[in-house]
């Protein structure tokens, strides 16, 4: 197969954890002969900085001609710090959704076996975690009218949506939940916002197509709740954008670090694959940024093309990774490595994927650790 991919590496550490993905594609495409042909685009802050706007139309003509983007992370603390900024590296991504209808998200939650420790919830709650979180994503509070009145003392936020929107990203969740468990939970806040009410007759009416898929309706706030005491109860969770927005991040404790998950953002034809943290500048050029995020977000970009073997083949080099501790100090603090050492372990595993022994001293030397 033949791809062309869009990479906007952006800010941070986001160039970082993106190469390593890159170094993933290319260990699948030479193993399974594929082609994936690369166009890199400005986006965030440091579109900003060289041309003053966080969204090029360059970008956005790159991101239009290919198949997928690959995207790194956007956010500097010189426009975070600053109340008064007009340009933010954050509207590079909301037009960005918004111009290509990106809009479904989706982010996979995982508890992963060997760092069930490293979760600051209890073992017997999170083992065997695994569900998604399907999260509208061109719509509602963030996307609706803004106002500010002229003493600046009142603002108000506009949380709207159409049954159009509902119903289409729905869709995708059921479909989804037919292939796990078959079951989807709603998330809303339906005893209180008229949105919520809607999403709620919405969804209901659709789930008539699917009768194998169970659904159920949570509160937001007791959804919260819920995902820390028996996060093991969810299959596919479908929600709205700001709802989305939190439980997605929060769902990110349950496997001990951000930086382990991936997401997708997909539309009617376009498709973009990120981790879900942040730029995290702290990190900047340290070396020190874990990539699995990064490298499982091009996972979902395989599997999108329905390149399910060479997906699933980055995700167990992946857990290889992690069972045998090569990762970086957000994990692995007493014998940590750094971010290109940890993306070319998960590319080699890759390339090598029968029988094999490692050994762990070459990698801290650089050299082949497959023997």
């Amino acid at each position: 197969m033949k791809l062309k991919i869009a990479v906007l590496p952006g800010d941070g550490i986001g160039p970082e954890v993106t190469n390593q993905a890159i170094k993933a594609l290319n260990a699948i495409a030479d193993a399974f002969d594929h082609e994936f042909i690369y166009k890199e685009a400005l986006v965030g802050a440091i579109a900003i900085d060289e041309t003053g706007n966080p969204l090029p139309q360059e970008t956005i003509e790159i991101c239009e001609a290919a198949d997928a983007i690959l995207f790194g992370s956007i956010g500097d603390p010189k426009y975070d710090n600053n109340p008064d900024a007009k340009v933010r590296p954050e509207q590079g991504l909301l037009a960005l959704r918004k111009t290509l209808g990106l809009y479904t998200n989706i982010r996979p939650v995982k508890a992963y076996e060997t760092l069930l420790e490293k979760s600051p919830l209890k073992t017997e709650f999170i083992k065997g975690v695994d569900f998604t979180i399907y999260r509208e994503l061109t719509g509602g509070i963030y996307f609706g009218k803004k106002e500010l009145s002229e003493d600046g003392k009142t603002a108000s936020d506009l949380c709207e949506y159409s049954d159009y929107e509902i119903e289409r990203i729905a869709h995708q969740a059921f479909k989804a939940a037919l292939k796990r468990r078959k079951k989807l939970t709603l998330v809303d806040k339906a005893n209180v916002l008229e949105s919520s009410r809607l999403w709620r007759r919405v969804v209901s009416e659709v789930s008539k197509e699917y009768p194998d898929v169970t659904l159920d309706f949570l509160f937001v706030d007791n959804a919260a709740m819920q995902m820390i005491l028996n996060p093991k109860q969810f299959d596919v969770i479908l929600t709205e954008n700001m709802f989305g927005d939190i439980i997605s991040d929060e769902g990110s404790v349950i496997g001990g670090s951000i930086g382990l998950l991936a997401s997708a953002s997909i539309g009617d034809d376009s498709a973009l694959f990120e981790p879900i943290h942040g730029s995290y500048p702290q990190a900047k050029g340290q070396n020190i940024a874990n990539p699995i995020a990064s490298i499982l977000s091009a996972a979902m970009l395989l599997e999108q093309f329905e390149m399910v073997d060479e997906a699933n083949l980055v995700r167990q080099a992946v857990e290889k990774s992690l069972e045998l501790k090569v990762s970086t100090p957000d994990l692995n603090k007493d014998n940590s490595f750094t971010t290109t050492r940890v993306g070319d372990f998960i590319a080699e595993l890759i390339l090598n994927n029968e029988d094999f022994k490692i050994n762990l001293d070459n990698l801290n030397l650089g050299q082949s650790t497959i023997i």
